[in-house]
């Protein structure tokens, strides 16, 4: 799931090295927390948020196989 958001990340952002991704990981929840360069932010939450929920539905999706709940943020 991690990798799975670093690559949709890194496909959406002018500067791909600056994309990081951390993993938290609770008992059947996993938070992802999503770092970007600060000028590729809005790329990644797009107009009135439609990509960041396409992405996190996408990464929700994946998660279902693992049997668990994912959290996906957009920190700055």
């Amino acid at each position: 799931m991690k990798r799975l958001l670093e690559v949709l990340a890194q496909s959406l952002v002018d500067d791909p090295d600056g994309v990081k991704v951390t993993a938290t990981e609770l008992e059947s929840t996993v938070v992802l927390e999503l770092r970007v360069a600060p000028d590729d932010i809005g790329k990644v939450i797009g107009k009135q948020g439609r990509i960041a929920r396409a992405i996190r539905t996408v990464v929700k999706a994946s998660a279902v196989r693992y049997g668990k709940k994912v959290i996906v943020e957009i920190v700055d």
